[in-house]
Formats: C-alpha cells, sequence, structure tokens
C-alpha cells in the first residue's frame, strides 16, 4: 500500500505565507511526478504545481511568482510554498503522486486526503 499524508494547511491572513508538505511512504520502488493540486467550493480540481523527478516545475499562471514547489527525493516528499496569499487562494490542497511499487511494472496515480487553506482577514 501506498499513502500520501499532507500538513500544513491552515488559516493566514492577506499577503501571508503557508507551506505545505506531502510525504509518500508505503511499498514504493519509485516516485516520479509529484504534485498539488486544489478545489475550492463549487469548483473544479485544478493544477497548482508539479515538479519531476529531477527537478522540471509547472506552474499555474495564478500563483506564478507567489508559489514554489520543491521536493525531497531521499523522503519521497514533496513541499509547496505559498506567499502572497490571497483571498482566491483559498481552498482544499491535494497532493498528488505518480508512483510505481515494487513488484509492478506500471505507475499508479496517489491522492492526498486533502488540507484546507484558508486567506481571510
Amino acid at each position: 500500500q501506498v499513502q500520501l499524508v499532507e500538513s500544513g494547511g491552515g488559516l493566514v491572513q492577506p499577503g501571508g505565507s503557508l507551506r505545505l508538505s506531502c510525504a509518500a511512504s508505503g511499498s514504493i520502488y519509485s516516485v516520479n511526478d509529484m504534485g498539488w493540486y486544489r478545489q475550492a467550493p463549487g469548483k473544479q480540481r485544478e493544477l497548482v504545481a508539479r515538479v519531476g523527478r529531477v527537478g522540471t516545475t509547472t506552474y499555474a499562471d495564478s500563483v506564478k511568482g507567489r508559489f514554489t514547489i520543491s521536493r525531497d527525493n531521499a523522503k519521497n516528499t514533496v513541499y509547496l510554498q505559498m506567499n502572497s496569499l490571497k483571498p482566491e487562494d483559498t481552498a482544499v490542497y491535494y497532493c498528488n503522486a505518480v508512483i510505481q511499487r515494487y513488484y509492478v511494472t506500471y505507475d499508479n496515480n496517489y491522492w492526498g486526503q486533502g488540507t484546507q487553506v484558508t486567506v481571510s482577514s
């Protein structure tokens, strides 16, 4: 089994910062792409940022210059540093990882349970 455990959400004022973490654990052979998505009430889940195994990054236009995604391959962990937060960043943030387990030859897509980020004064 594989688990993704997120941490770091919470309530922050506009202009503030938060750092999300997501650690993958279990029967893991390799972790490929990792990323963060978010879903606000009444909206579809959307990509926030992704990072490849060698560090190639992709960002949604709405977060470019404010958010930074990074990963620690030794710890199978991905981070999202969120600066200059805005009320429109309020959402449940989900970690995602493409993982190959031991004894299988294909990747599976895994999701964390979600962590709430609320930006409000």
